[in-house]
């Protein structure tokens, strides 16, 4: 495996991390403004 084919593993790695991260944090603001538990179900 060369380094260029190891950097581009890499960097689609922490591609995916940060999509998936993103999606999160834009999900956790939307439930913030809505007034929804995250991960649905009912706490209380």
């Amino acid at each position: 495996m060369t380094s260029t084919q190891k950097r581009l593993l890499i960097l689609l790695a922490i591609a995916v991390e940060a999509f998936a991260l993103g999606r999160l944090a834009v999900r956790a603001v939307m439930n913030l403004l809505l007034g929804g538990t995250l991960f649905g179900g009912n706490f209380l």
